[in-house]
């Protein structure tokens, strides 16, 4: 059976980014419950029923589900009790009146706060003034609570098409329908029919088709009008309906392949019977009688009235109880859930995902219009670096914007010989300019979030910049580093306004145990810097795409740029690392990585390197510096392409030493199972050495995902916000 639902994940992921508005109306149904628990990876939940009524129904009703997941899924949502928004409730009432007066109907403000503060009328409502983009029901309503009012106030065309998708079990032949495939069109939904609207609902029927299964499984759809087999002339009656209609559909679905070529894959056959559309016996007459024009295998079924409609759907419903079934409304753009009754937990997932799917394609959904239940918190994100600053904006999760603002040598000559931080008034200069150009000011931002610099050793988290921070900074308690700067930056920057101002994982993050400090010579301890806003933003990031948190999960990340870190990450507590910044663990494009003690002694006092050179050859001139002449592992592929030993060699070293690295890290879990490996920073985009890795680490026993690139300003971003959504407290930093 084709597995829809990870193709909808898939194609979801590939196409859209963040996450809609879905307001569920029937969030006490234990299914839709679950099916939610499912889907915050894709949406933003609101659920109109108090937070103590939804944790009921888990405990009496779903006590299988995970309790992580549960936690999770609770955590990301909104609850929403209608009778106790009252400002909500009077915007909701007047547009109601507004909506009835337009239908001739007059009704008072006491009336339509009544009606507006039923769940599904909210829903429906927070959906029409842009609160939301989806609202979801049908199970425990009946129609004429949820669904009518669903088309009378969401209606977006005068034409309405609900599409019914069934993926039939195996035991139905797929010579009928490709890959079990197959999509009914209901016009049912219209108060009249005629030929224009079923030639309407015929194109709808199979542009949604092709909007949720990918042209490599059924690179056509075939769309098949079906008729009765009598022989009536009454325009009324079936076949001279079907006629008309199929004469109007070309240059319907010409137009709609203009707004999108995918359409191209479209053919739409009129006047089928209804045994040639549904028979594999006559699919395959009918298609030898037909020149070859179309097969008859039809896997858009588009049928001309009501009761042909309901039959035929609720005929596969019966006959096939375990196919998953769902349907697509396209006349309200698709911004309307309407569940059946006896659906599944994972009927109702897919039928959420269809719509996400099919606004995203659409050009439907690029934000919710209004952040009422989700507040889009402004964050200015700063990365500076030895010469460049990188900047982004935010708008809660989703990037406004992102610039690297590059510093010439001339701007720089005036600070040469000076500590950094002797910068920050310059740098904070361009980046008040580079707003103003996009029209922002700080007092625009609800946040400031910068990369944090070489401060004292402290735990993961995201700090308040206070003065003891600053002081440590400028006194260069740790060191010199452009990361310094960001702090100083986004003090400076909302010093006036009173905005909070953070940074997020510095580079010090240190939470290795004792253990892992220990080496075999007394003057010698092991101490950690190394990517730990890209390592534990990329835990995390793994974390909310299972539903689950960063605390709840044993990962090892290996985070592959410039330089290399192999980080344990146990239940929330980044425990080991190696220490990239001095080129501790496998080699890197410019770092040589762990080396032979004896031999690097004795090279040492060989009297071929000064002490300089040697601290250049392990930072800044080792690894594949070193190894091939180019820090480029991409110019190392080439090399290895073309056949040159070394560089073959030298590739399968890296990919070994990365995969010993993970291995390594195993005691570090105390003997429980490790969840994920994750692979990410710039050499990730490797397909190659990916690949490898992925074969040295099998036996580790748990999947290996990859987040190609360094994520730092999404994850400066997410450290603030989770801050200003209290799902955390920021940090004082205090270090003893």
């Amino acid at each position: 059976m084709f597995d829809i639902e990870k193709s909808l994940d898939k194609q979801i992921l590939d196409y859209g980014k963040g996450r809609p508005t879905v307001i569920f109306t029937e969030v006490l149904d234990p299914r839709q419950l679950e099916a939610v628990c499912y889907l915050t990876r894709f949406l933003r939940p609101v659920l109109l029923s108090s937070e103590k009524e939804i944790r009921k129904v888990i405990k009496e009703e779903l006590d299988t589900l995970d309790p992580h997941r549960i936690e999770f899924t609770l955590s990301e949502a909104v609850f929403i009790e209608p009778e106790k928004e009252s400002a909500l409730l009077d915007e909701f009432a007047a547009e109601y009146i507004s909506a009835r007066a337009e239908d001739g109907k007059n009704v008072s403000m006491h009336e339509a706060r009544r009606m507006v503060a039923e769940p599904c009328m909210f829903g429906i409502f927070a959906v029409r003034l842009g609160l939301a983009d989806i609202v979801v029901g049908g199970t425990l309503h009946e129609p004429v609570t949820y669904f009518r009012p669903l088309i009378r106030f969401l209606k977006k065309r005068e034409v309405t098409c609900e599409t019914g998708v069934f993926i039939l079990p195996e035991e139905h032949s797929e010579n009928t329908h490709p890959h079990n495939l197959v999509v009914f069109g209901d016009v049912g939904v219209n108060g009249t029919m005629t030929p224009e609207i079923l030639a309407n609902v015929a194109v709808d029927t199979c542009t949604i088709a092709r909007n949720l299964i990918p042209e490599e499984v059924l690179p056509k759809i075939h769309g098949a009008i079906v008729s009765y087999s009598n022989h009536g002339s009454d325009e009324g009656s079936s076949p001279e309906l079907v006629k008309k209609a199929t004469e109007l559909v070309p240059p319907l679905l010409e137009e709609s392949c203009k707004q999108d070529p995918r359409y191209n894959s479209i053919f739409i056959e009129g006047e089928v019977k209804a045994n040639v559309a549904l028979s594999e016996r006559s699919a395959m007459y009918y298609g030898k009688g037909n020149k070859g024009k179309w097969t008859g295998a039809a896997n858009a079924i588009i049928c001309p009235n009501l009761d042909m409609g309901n039959l035929l759907y609720h005929l596969y419903a019966t006959r096939f109880p375990s196919a998953k079934k769902f349907t697509v409304l396209s006349g309200v753009d698709f911004r309307g859930v309407d569940l059946a009754k006896d659906c599944s937990a994972e009927d109702i997932r897919l039928g959420v995902k269809a719509p996400i799917l099919s606004q995203l394609k659409k050009g439907y959904w690029r934000v919710t219009p209004r952040d009422t239940f989700f507040r889009r918190y402004r964050i200015l994100a700063i990365n500076p670096g030895s010469t460049s600053t990188k900047i982004s904006v935010y708008e809660g999760d989703n990037e406004l914007f992102t610039e690297e603002l590059q510093h010439s040598t001339e701007e720089l000559a005036p600070y040469e010989g000076k500590s950094i931080t002797s910068q920050f008034a310059f740098r904070k200069e361009a980046i008040v300019d580079f707003l103003s150009e996009h029209k922002l000011t700080p007092d625009d931002l609800d946040a400031v979030s910068a990369r944090g610099g070489l401060v004292k050793p402290i735990a993961h988290g995201t700090y308040k910049i206070n003065n003891q921070m600053l002081e440590d900074i400028e006194a260069k308690i740790g060191g010199e580093h452009a990361s310094n700067l960001g702090a100083l930056i986004a003090d400076e920057l909302v010093k006036e306004n009173g905005r909070p101002a953070f940074i997020t994982d510095p580079i010090v993050v240190d939470e290795v145990a004792e253990r892992a400090r220990i080496t075999g010579v007394k003057e010698l301890r092991r101490y950690t810097v190394s990517h730990a806003l890209n390592q534990i933003a990329s835990a995390r990031r793994y974390a909310e795409e299972n539903e689950s948190f960063y605390e709840n999960l044993n990962i090892i990340v290996a985070h592959m740029g410039g330089g290399i870190s192999v980080g344990a990450h146990k239940k929330g507590c980044y425990i080991d690392v190696n220490n990239a910044l001095n080129g501790e663990g496998p080699f890197s494009p410019q770092r040589s990585g762990s080396l032979p003690v004896a031999q690097l002694i004795n090279l040492c006092f060989s009297g071929k390197y000064s002490q300089d050179e040697i601290l250049k050859l392990n930072k800044g001139r080792g690894g594949l510096i070193d190894l091939l002449g180019t820090n480029d592992l991409r110019e190392v592929e080439k090399m290895a392409a073309q056949g040159n030993q070394e560089a073959i060699d030298v590739f399968e070293a890296q990919a070994y030493q990365v995969a010993k690295e993970i291995t390594s890290l195993l005691p570090a879990f105390d003997g429980e199972s490790v969840d994920q490996i994750i692979l990410t920073g710039g050499m990730a985009r490797s397909e190659n050495l990916v690949k490898k890795i992925k074969e040295y680490v099998f036996s580790v026993g748990c999947g290996v995902t990859v987040y190609a690139g360094e994520n730092e300003m999404i994850a400066l971003a997410k450290g603030a916000l989770r801050v200003l959504q209290g799902k955390e407290e920021a940090r004082e930093y205090n270090p003893q």
